[in-house]
């Protein structure tokens, strides 16, 4: 993860982060005495190079249980929520003639990625850690071409931002789960309804917000990158097979009832 020298704004990854190891010019400015430093956390910034800065915060909040929003993490929640739901209507008005519907629709499609990224953040929370959603310039740019684009239709406008001086290969593994898991309980949830509904067309919207959700979770459980899988597949590949198995078999039975 590369890292911003505070001496000379450079950019370095773990090994070279220290001014010592990166022969820094500003080096100097390391001698001058300080007063004794509020406690540290790295903070993830907006930005496509996934570069960090450093800011002074809580290493913990006060209850495990507390769920908290800045100003800038709603700012960044709402421009993502209006990119989602803005790609979702394109996806939906392509699929069905009755606008109704695709309002629905995208409307459902919307609140499956906000739960997805909202599980995300209440977990890490819980355990103790910073947790801030936050727009990435890469993703927020392709997922705004995707609103217009015939050929793909790519939605990641950025992500839950986590860290924390607890932070462990199970706690992150915990952290990334909650996502599939909150879209796989929806998916199962949505075709129950939709198995048991005699009205058609309740049960064409719940069928296809169900296979939204399984998709949503079996894309984030592929373990590669930065995606949620990965770091499930990092911490305890058993569970990532079981739950890649269930939102894999939600997504083939709700291919199959649409």
């Amino acid at each position: 993860m590369p890292f911003k020298c505070p001496y000379c704004n450079g950019y370095f990854c773990a090994e070279h982060r220290l001014p010592e190891n990166h022969n820094c010019s500003e080096q100097w400015k390391a001698k001058i005495p300080k007063p004794p430093p509020s406690p540290v956390i790295i903070q993830k910034s907006a930005q496509n190079s996934y570069e960090y800065t450093v800011t002074y915060a809580p290493t913990k909040l006060k209850k495990a249980h507390l769920i908290t929003f800045s100003k800038k993490e709603l700012l960044h929640f709402s421009i993502g929520t209006a990119l989602v739901m803005a790609v979702g209507l394109s996806i939906m008005i392509e699929t069905s003639t009755n606008y109704t519907i695709a309002l629905i629709l995208a409307t459902l499609f919307t609140a499956s990625f906000l739960a997805h990224e909202l599980a995300h953040k209440i977990t890490a929370q819980y355990y103790r850690l910073w947790a801030e959603f936050r727009l990435t310039l890469f993703g927020a740019l392709i997922t705004l071409v995707s609103v217009v684009s015939p050929l793909f239709k790519i939605i990641s406008p950025g992500a839950v931002m986590i860290t924390g001086s607890f932070v462990d290969r199970k706690i992150i593994g915990k952290t990334a789960i909650a996502g599939p898991l909150t879209n796989i309980t929806l998916a199962a949830a949505l075709g129950i309804i939709a198995y048991l509904t005699v009205n058609p067309t309740i049960a064409y919207i719940t069928a296809y917000s169900a296979f939204i959700n399984a998709f949503l979770a079996l894309f984030n459980l592929i373990p590669f990158g930065i995606m949620d899988g990965f770091k499930i597949f990092f911490w305890n590949k058993l569970i990532w097979a079981i739950t890649f198995i269930a939102a894999l078999t939600l997504l083939i039975l709700t291919i199959f009832y649409i």
